[in-house]
């Protein structure tokens, strides 16, 4: 799938890491490093404009090296950008660690998935048909 894009960052454009990755590493474009105290939240730049085909949205979502390593993570994840956006992908990301995080420039601070999405046309009626799993929910198929 071809996807227009404006690269305004200081670096290249996003690579899949592997030939079977579903996920595009973003980089922050940052004049000046930022440093993330615990809990601080801020949004990112990536320097990057896209125009999605109708039909489609690009997911972003944490990178696991970095949550697993250093605690952090985006607070709306996974963030959905609309093939009708045309502004520049900005990140939002946390620090949930207790300690302080510093974001350099050229940074992978997310990974983005480009997916196809259906549109709903809600339709109206008095009853659901049955199903095995039936009205549980949360920890119904596990243990809490």
């Amino acid at each position: 799938m071809k996807v227009k894009v404006i690269n305004k960052s200081r670096h290249a454009l996003p690579e899949y890491e592997t030939l079977h990755s579903a996920g595009l590493d973003l980089r922050a474009n940052i004049d000046a490093p930022i440093v993330l105290g615990s809990l601080e939240r801020m949004l990112v730049p990536t320097g990057l404009f896209i125009e999605l085909p109708v039909g489609y949205e690009a997911q972003i979502r944490p990178r696991s090296g970095l949550a697993i390593k250093f605690g952090i993570s985006l607070v709306n994840s996974p963030g959905t950008i609309d093939a009708d956006y045309r502004g520049e992908i900005k990140v939002i990301v946390i620090n949930l660690s207790k300690e302080p995080f510093t974001i350099t420039d050229g940074e992978r601070i997310c990974q983005m998935v480009v997916a196809k999405h259906e549109r709903v046309e809600w339709q109206a009626v008095e009853e659901l048909a049955l199903s095995e799993r039936g009205v549980g929910g949360f920890g119904h198929t596990g243990v809490l």
